[in-house]
């Protein structure tokens, strides 16, 4: 995924005059409405993944804030995306899995919530 744009905190990126730009933040999909009704046995391990995605999102919108003008593009994917994606492939692999165990059927289309990227702020 390309990045384009400021980065948050850095002023100009090639705009005249050097305005500020918009600052950006990490957003990605949720999982509400996306899972299929889940076993008994497997919601409290399901419900517990869940819990880690908000709080990957939060944590690498804090990377982001603190990274503002250290690098561009590149720190932004290597630091705050990057390990974002890889933690939320492995909550999506652990919750199919456990859907799985349980005899359930793995939900379609769970990869799609790994679609992370950048959106500005105003």
């Amino acid at each position: 995924m390309a990045a384009t744009g400021a980065f948050a905190g850095q002023e100009g990126a090639g705009e005249p005059g050097g305005q500020q730009t918009a600052a950006q933040v990490v957003s990605c999909p949720s999982a509400d409405g996306r899972l299929p009704e889940v076993r008994a046995r497997a919601r409290a391990e399901v419900d517990r993944e869940l819990a880690g995605p908000e709080r990957q999102l939060a944590e690498a919108n804090e990377r982001l804030a603190r990274s503002q003008g250290e690098g561009g593009p590149d720190v932004v994917r290597n630091a705050v995306l990057g390990p974002l994606l890889d933690k939320r492939g492995a909550v999506l692999d652990r919750i199919g899995q456990a859907i799985d165990r349980e005899g359930g059927e793995r939900p379609q289309g769970l990869e799609a919530m790994d679609a992370c990227g950048l959106d500005a702020t105003a």
